[in-house]
């Protein structure tokens, strides 16, 4: 079947603005977006550029919006998407070229959080430290996320002010601080009750929307507003 896409696109060596692309490529029903992404790079426009890698929604990097919605472009069918697709790169971070975007000041919001374990102490038995399984249920759903930026640059609070932590930053703070190995867990709120944290999501549940991994974004978010209100993560 052809399909037709038409790509926002962006050189900052030639381009003095953003320029929309139109490109028409033969695929299958069950060829994914990247597939066709891919046909055009290696066929038709060498100069095109995009993120990929492991190209089975594992590594997180094709993240982008397509029709509109921030979606993996290796788990998207090209009979679900249409045969009319619209991409651009992800919203409020800047582009770097194309469908690349410059994702450095996701990764700092993401290690203000401190997103690994702290504790001191030594494990009761000198050699690990066990937990139950209702523990690790109450975190679990946040080591599912995959940082591919999908729900914070679908956020309308990290659009009008990209200092805000945003959702991919609460959920991996969220992942420790229920985490009953943990003993950080107050420091971690103490960023997220500051001016460009948690207090800036206003619920409109784009996030959760977003995720490609299905984390109860939304949520989660909510759980850590319940512990900052009261003073309690039990």
């Amino acid at each position: 079947m052809k399909v037709h896409l038409k790509i926002k696109r962006f050189n900052p060596e030639r381009d003095t603005e953003a320029w929309w692309g139109d490109y028409e490529v033969e695929v299958e029903p069950t060829d994914r977006v990247l597939d066709a992404l891919q046909k055009i790079k290696w066929f038709q426009d060498g100069t095109f550029n995009l993120r990929s890698s492991c190209a089975h929604g594992v590594c997180g990097s094709d993240a982008m919006r397509i029709n509109g919605r921030n979606r993996l472009a290796c788990q998207l069918l090209i009979r679900d998407a249409g045969t009319s697709i619209t991409i651009e790169p992800l919203h409020g971070l800047r582009v770097i070229k194309d469908l690349i975007v410059d994702m450095e000041p996701f990764f700092e919001h993401y290690r203000s959080v401190m997103p690994y374990l702290v504790n001191p102490e030594l494990p009761a038995d000198g050699r690990e430290r066990t937990q139950t399984v209702a523990e690790q249920e109450r975190f679990v759903e946040g080591t599912k996320c995959i940082l591919c930026a999908a729900c914070t640059t679908s956020c309308p609070s990290f659009w009008a002010n990209d200092k805000y932590v945003g959702p991919a930053a609460i959920v991996q703070a969220h992942r420790f601080v229920f985490d009953s190995r943990d003993r950080a867990a107050s420091e971690r709120l103490e960023v997220l009750n500051g001016q460009m944290g948690v207090w800036r999501c206003r619920t409109a549940f784009n996030c959760t929307n977003a995720c490609p991994r299905d984390i109860p974004v939304t949520r989660i978010i909510g759980e850590v507003k319940r512990a900052l209100t009261t003073g309690s993560i039990d």
